[in-house]
This record gives structure tokens, C-alpha cells and sequence, in this order.
């Protein structure tokens, strides 16, 4: 009995300990984001994983990018991402009826640019259910505490470009040997015509140029619908 009474406080006192671990760990986020409002962020754990595994670490913050990447990247991943409060409610209605129409092919997702930029800023690159509750907290946040500005430029830095490149300028470099700056409206278009699989996908290939092609439609889109207001 003794030893079933000591099992239950022990019990207890694991629960409490877990839930104020918790409690303590909510605000962290809140106050990483009011200081990387302002100030480059060091890294992420995904770099972190990547050079664990030996893929290597290519990452330098920058404050000049070329606008053409952003268009770009808007018209490719989300071209709803000035008009949404960090979850694209129609892209994921739109991807639910076509995986109900096809339902052997994978669910195509439906992450903003906002979602991409809070799972790459605070999680380690793991699918389980967990990872996307906490992903839809950190979203939540990323969007009231950052301006959309913020949010397009933080993802333009952070984003996994492949073969270690993380970032705009680590891409520029590597690929085009210039600087994120400089880069022209077709570089843009093939950096941000990989960014569904860029490990896979190669920026100077055959198959790079068709998505090419239309990564600069989408582009034109953007621009003509002036789906960047909110950034420009």
C-alpha cells in the first residue's frame, strides 16, 4: 500500500512538473519574436539537424533581397499571403476536394508562408500531429506580433534552398555567385520554383526551367493582381 501511495504522489508531482515546464515554455516564443522583429536570427533548429547529418550549414542573414524573390515566392506558395491572417482557409478547401477526387495521390499541402516560417523558426523537420498543433500556436503568433513585411523577409532568410544552403544569399551564392541583392527576376524564379523539394530538385536543370516558366507566370500574376501590396 505504502509503496502504491508513494507511486501515486510520485506521479503527481511528474504531472506538475510537466505542466509548469509547460506554462513556463508558452511565453518563450513570445519573447523570441519581439527581439527577432527587430534583430537577424542567429538560426534554426533546422540548420541545426542539417549539419548534425552532415548535409552541411551555408546561412547568412541579409537586408537586401531583391523584390523579384518575393514576388516570386509569393506567386509559387501562397499568393493568398496578403490577404490572410496566417492560414489559407480556400487553399486547404481546395486541397481536401482534389485529394477526394484522387484519393490514392498524397494530400497536397497548404502551409502559408506564414506557417513555413514559424514551424522553420522554433521546430525540428518531423511530421507528427503534435508538430502541427504546435505550428498553429506559433502561426497565431508570428502573424499578431509581425508585420507581413517581417514575416516574407524572415522566410526569405531561414528557407532550406537545399544541399545546405539556407537563406536567400547562402541560394544566391551558390547557385548564381551573386548576391541576394542582385539577384534577376529569372534566378528568382528558379529559386523559388524548387522550394516545394529543393534537396530533389536542382536550380540549373531541365525540369528547373519548365517550373521556371511557370514560377515567372505566377510571378507576373503577382504583380499584376498586386498580390504583394502588403510587403511593397
Amino acid at each position: 500500500m505504502a509503496g502504491k501511495g508513494i507511486g501515486r504522489t510520485g506521479g503527481r508531482w511528474l504531472r506538475r512538473i510537466l505542466v509548469t515546464v509547460f506554462i513556463l515554455a508558452l511565453p518563450a516564443p513570445v519573447l523570441l519574436l519581439l527581439i527577432f522583429r527587430f534583430l537577424p536570427v542567429p538560426g534554426t533548429p533546422e540548420m541545426l539537424v542539417s549539419l548534425v547529418q552532415g548535409k552541411g550549414l551555408n546561412y547568412h542573414w541579409t537586408d537586401d533581397i531583391a523584390p523579384a524573390l518575393g514576388r516570386a515566392v509569393i506567386g509559387t506558395e501562397d499568393q493568398n499571403f496578403c490577404s490572410h491572417h496566417g492560414f489559407d482557409w480556400q487553399g486547404i478547401q481546395k486541397a481536401m476536394e482534389e485529394h477526394k477526387r484522387n484519393p490514392k495521390k498524397r494530400l497536397r499541402g497548404a502551409s502559408t508562408i506564414s506557417q513555413q516560417t514559424a514551424r522553420t523558426l522554433f521546430l525540428v523537420p518531423m511530421r507528427s500531429w503534435i508538430r502541427k498543433g504546435l505550428e498553429t500556436y506559433l502561426t497565431v503568433l508570428v502573424e499578431a506580433l509581425w508585420p507581413k513585411k517581417r514575416i516574407l523577409h524572415a522566410y526569405l532568410n531561414l528557407v532550406d534552398w537545399g544541399h545546405g544552403n539556407f537563406g536567400a544569399e547562402a541560394a544566391a551564392r551558390s547557385y548564381f555567385g551573386t548576391d541576394a541583392g542582385s539577384l534577376t527576376r529569372d534566378q528568382a524564379a528558379r529559386l523559388a520554383a524548387i522550394l516545394p523539394s529543393p534537396s530533389r530538385w536542382r536550380v540549373i536543370s531541365r525540369g528547373a526551367t519548365v517550373r521556371q516558366t511557370r514560377a515567372l507566370a505566377r510571378t507576373r500574376q503577382v504583380v499584376r493582381d498586386k498580390l504583394n501590396f502588403c510587403v511593397q
